[in-house]
Order: C-alpha cells, then structure tokens, then sequence
C-alpha cells in the first residue's frame, strides 16, 4: 500500500462519521442555551464540578478552543473546580471524535473516551477545591437574554446549526484533523509491521513513550484517532494507544501556558497530574482488564488486509462524504484567507485618531478571536472592535483606556502589546 492509498482508505473509513459528528455539534450549539451553563457551573461542591464535566463532554472543543471557553465560564460565576473539570473532559472527547473512535478503533474505545473524561474531570475538579484557596470568581453581572444569541427563524436555525458545523468549527480543526490523517498514512506506510511489538510484554514502556511524545504536541480529539490506530496497527498495545487518544488533545505547551496564568500554578499542577495519572491509569487497565479482542481496529489499519473495501450503499456513503469532507476542509481555507484579507483591508480602511491597534498573541482558532473580541467590547469607551486571527492585530475604536484593554486581554489569558 502507498502513501495515497492509506491517505485515501483512513479518509473513507471516517468522513462520514466526521460529517455527523459536525452536524450533531451544530445542533448542541443553536439548541443549547448558553446560560445554561451559568446556571450549572456556580458555587464550589462537587455538583458543579460533576456538570462542568459533563457539558463539556459532548463539546467539540480542541484544547485552544476550549480554553477561551472556560474562561468566559469562569467569568461568567463557574467555580474553579468546575472550570478545570470543564477543562479537562471538553478537549479529550466530543460527539464527532466518539463517532469517528468507533467508526476506526470499535465501539469498547469510543466508549471508554467519554467515561475516562468524565472521571478525570470530576476527580481534577474535586481536588482543584480542595487544594486551591476558596475565592469567587468577579461575575460580570446577570447574564442578559441576548446571551444566547439573536433570536432566529427555525430556517435561521437550521442555516446557523450548518454554519457553524461546517464553516467555524470545520476551520478551527480542520488543519490538524488533515494533519492528523497525513501522519497517520505515513506511519501506516513508512513504519514496518510488527515493530514495535516488543512492547507488548511491556505495555508500560509504550505509554510513556506515548505520554512524552503526546504532551507538547498539539493534536484535536478527532485527528488524534487516526495518529493512534496507526501506532497500534505497528505493534503499540490498546492501552498505549488511548493515551495518546487522552492526553494528546487534552495538554499542549499552549493551553498549559494560558491555565498556569489565568488559574495560578497549583492549579496548573493539578491540571496536568490528572490528565498524565488518568490516561496512564486508564492504559494500564485496558491493557490489564480487557479482552484484546474487543480493541479490533478498522480493516483500513489491519497490517495483513489486502483491501477493506466495501461494496453496495455504504461504499458510495464513504466515497460521497470523502468528496464532500474535502470540499468542506478547503472551502474553510478559502473561507478564512478572504476573512483574513477583508479584516486587514478594513484595518487600513478605518485607521484613524480614534483607533489604537494592539499586538495579541496566544490565539489559535476562532474561539480564541471571538473571546478577544467580547472581552474587549466589555471594556468602557469602546466603540468597536476587529481582530484578525493570522497576524494577531486588535483594531479598538474609541477613547478607552489602553491600559484597561490591556489588563483585560492578558485576564483572558493572552498577551497583548
């Protein structure tokens, strides 16, 4: 098999579980309410660190995306255990990356996922309480109705559920879940059969292999899947394979960074021991417990298949939501080149006495831009605000305070110049 073949294979075997998985993202974020989240996430017991991991579970949130998130929550009243129960469940798992685990590794990982973020969760969250000092989080007054938005059409509905699924989230992840899908090809064809199969009789040396290469890395909770079932197709054990499905999406240089500051460094601490002691303990007991039958990957990864192929229905499913995956992944690239260069137009366009531009850096997707921005509209004499994601530029129009913008953006958890 060559390098196009598995490229083309892995891409079938999950474009149509990615495209559902996007969809069902879109209808949790038109249909639930942002203020539930308010509601759910106040007060310091182990209730809102239990819900604080639960709503984050189905989120598709990468670890960039879901940092801005839970600041906002953090802002809005979620205690401290609950913001980092939220931000240890969200990034490791979402229904996109459920529907893709089970549509490459089988149904027994795509379950464990889910289960293994809610434990890590509570059991983070519960200690960040416990061992960090009782403070309240600054909330910044009710939460007023348009929170939730504009209020829509069921048309209107409908046509922001697709928008966000397929414009903004698909252009947040898509990079990486192409990059994701490229190495996975490439260690399906570079890395002989049966290399590493000596680590199955020490499964242990494999998972923290696994855990130093997973760490610093940046990888989304659905581009990690192809990345692991490759590594276990060449002889990694199913345990060694979840960690990297745990701790990759869950922890890079980045978002360790924003928590140590935002949070403080105990909590920083926490943060990471939870999520290395959780994918570690959960490896071992798969590896332990579990039957290795139950780990069968698609026959996409299966070292001795000669094809995988499928005939009938399903085959023009695969092959129907492969063309549409792609169009969607550079239709995005597209999207976000001519946004790019409208803003920086615009920038020129308004630069005027009564603007400032400002340097922001630490943002990475559109919810990291779309968080700059809110924060910095809250801020008084602000008139408006532009931010562009590629250069880090912030145009703020109006007589505020550079030094408010300033104190704001770095609470976010950026810097700013």
């Amino acid at each position: 098999m060559n390098f196009l073949d598995a490229l083309v294979d892995l891409l079938l075997e999950m474009a149509p579980w990615i495209l559902l998985g996007f969809f069902a993202a879109g209808l949790l974020h038109v249909f639930v309410p942002k203020t539930l989240f308010r509601r759910f996430l106040s007060g310091g017991g182990v209730r809102s660190v239990f819900w604080g991991a639960m709503l984050g579970i189905p989120l598709p949130l990468c670890s960039c995306g879901v940092i801005p998130t839970a600041m906002g929550l953090r802002k809005d009243g979620a205690s401290r255990g609950a913001s980092v129960s939220f931000l240890i469940s969200t990034p490791q798992t979402g229904v996109d990356s459920i529907l893709a685990t089970w549509s490459l590794m089988g149904l027994p990982f795509a379950l464990i996922r889910p289960i293994a973020a809610l434990i890590t969760g509570l059991a983070g969250g519960i200690f960040v309480n416990w061992r960090t000092e009782k403070d309240e989080p600054k909330i910044t007054g009710e939460t007023p109705p348009e929170a939730d938005g504009p209020k829509l059409t069921p048309f209107g509905k409908v046509r922001e559920c697709f928008r966000y699924a397929f414009v903004e989230m698909l252009g947040d992840i898509g990079k990486w879940l192409t990059i994701g899908l490229i190495l996975a090809a490439g260690i399906t064809v570079l890395v002989p059969d049966g290399l590493f199969a000596g680590l199955e009789t020490r499964p242990w040396l494999g998972m923290f292999a696994v855990l130093l290469l997973a760490c610093p890395m940046y990888v989304c909770a659905t581009g990690s899947i192809p990345i692991a079932a490759a590594l276990m197709a060449k002889g990694f054990s199913p345990g060694a394979a979840f960690v990297l499905l745990m701790a990759g999406p869950a922890t890079n240089l980045g978002a360790m960074l924003i928590v140590g500051k935002v949070l403080g460094r105990k909590t920083l601490v926490i943060y990471l021991a939870t999520i290395l002691a959780g994918a570690l303990l959960t490896g071992l007991c798969i590896d332990s417990f579990c039957p290795r039958e139950w780990f069968t990957l698609s026959a996409t990864l299966r070292p001795a298949c000669c094809g995988g192929h499928e005939d009938g229905v399903w085959a023009w499913v695969k092959i129907l939501s492969a063309v549409l995956l792609v169009g969607l992944l550079v239709n995005s690239l597209i999207l976000e080149r001519f946004r790019n260069r409208k803003e920086n137009e615009e920038m020129k366009e308004n630069e005027t006495g009564n603007s400032r531009t400002y340097q922001v850096t630490g943002m990475t997707c559109s919810h990291c831009r779309n968080f700059v921005e809110k924060s910095i509209r809250a801020v008084p004499g602000v008139e408006d605000v532009t931010v562009d994601l590629a250069t880090g530029r912030a145009e703020v129009f109006g007589p505020a305070d550079p030094e408010e913008v300033k104190k704001t953006v770095e609470e976010a958890g950026f810097e700013i110049e």
